[in-house]
């Protein structure tokens, strides 16, 4: 498996199993089968809703011998409604509970959103509702300065709960101003990436701060059909160009996308459930794309967000919540 080393010399799996939207019923078959595929970075979150079945995969994969627990790499994430210093412990402890694991190999705070706090008793995981019985239920903002929660995230580090911290959907003005005053500076940004939305001057400032990049939705519009958050129209894997690629190469259309990912140094984490579409995400290292290929599809690019607050926040939960403008 292919590692992209992170700015404190750990090696990190270019590739991983996104866990968003794996069914709870067979969460833990998953894990053992991609395990069993050479998997070993598994990328969670207290959000999904699954951690707990995630956690009883990996036992398994442990029991049965397939990774032990330093072969395997574990993501996780803050909630938005945990950002106050006192909530961030507590909230990493629950997921290591519920992953039934001493650390995380990577935590990272979810979204640049502070919502009001909801007790681990009343409701989890909260999700983005306060009060979902509401008449009219919304997001309650609960405002807390970024660099709180980036020094609660540091005392994770030192209290060896995690082995390392960064943050997600963040761009670059919220970046330099966390490293203004970081003591320990984010080893990871996770966000949306794809040949409609390439990002290129967000992975450039990546770069020169030797922050590593992993990428979500590679797949662009497939994850948010169901969601209404994108049409079948948009599809990548069905573009013309993605399709031509994939049969120059003899390649399937999602291992072209996933490829041009990697070969853009960043890493992925596609989700998949079924035995036959893990392994065909997981054989991108065997196989290159031509410069001209990657120029192709990055030109697809149209700056198209398919995960925004400030749209899906607006329709689903009645809430104008805008982050990237």
């Amino acid at each position: 498996m292919n590692t992209i080393t992170l700015n404190n010399a750990t090696k990190m799996p270019q590739l991983g199993l996104g866990t968003w939207k794996i069914d709870k019923a067979n969460c833990a078959d998953v894990i053992v089968a991609a395990a069993k595929a050479g998997y070993r970075h598994f990328d969670c979150a207290c959000d999904y809703g699954n951690e707990k079945e995630v956690g009883e995969g990996l036992r398994r994969v442990m029991d049965e011998g397939i990774a032990t627990r330093e072969q395997l790499w574990i993501t996780s994430k803050l909630w938005n409604t945990y950002h106050a210093a006192e909530h961030v412990r507590p909230a990493c402890e629950k997921t290591l509970s519920d992953l039934g694991l001493d650390y995380v190999d990577l935590y990272l705070i979810h979204f640049p959103i502070s919502l009001k706090f909801v007790p681990f008793e009343d409701r989890y995981p909260p999700e983005w509702f306060y009060d979902p019985n509401a008449a009219q239920p919304k997001l309650v903002p609960h405002p807390v300065p970024i660099r709180e929660t980036w020094q609660a995230m540091e005392q994770l580090m030192e209290s060896h709960l995690v082995k390392n911290i960064g943050v997600c959907n963040f761009g670059v003005s919220l970046i330099r101003d966390l490293l203004s005053y970081a003591r320990i500076r984010p080893s990871v940004l996770q966000v949306e990436l794809h040949p409609l939305l390439t990002q290129e001057k967000l992975l450039r400032y990546c770069a020169t701060e030797e922050i590593a990049v992993t990428a979500f939705s590679s797949f662009g519009a497939e994850s948010y059909y169901s969601l209404g958050m994108a049409q079948p129209s948009e599809s990548l894997m069905k573009h013309a160009l993605v399709q031509q690629i994939a049969q120059q190469t003899g390649r399937s259309p999602a291992q072209v996308l996933l490829r041009w990912a990697v070969q853009r140094g960043t890493i992925v984490i596609p989700k998949a459930s079924s035995p036959a579409h893990l392994e065909d995400n997981a054989a991108i290292f065997d196989f290159e794309l031509s410069g001209d290929q990657m120029q192709q599809l990055s030109d697809l690019n149209q700056n198209r967000r398919f995960n925004d607050p400030g749209d899906f926040c607006e329709a689903a939960f009645n809430t104008f919540f805008p982050i990237y403008e």
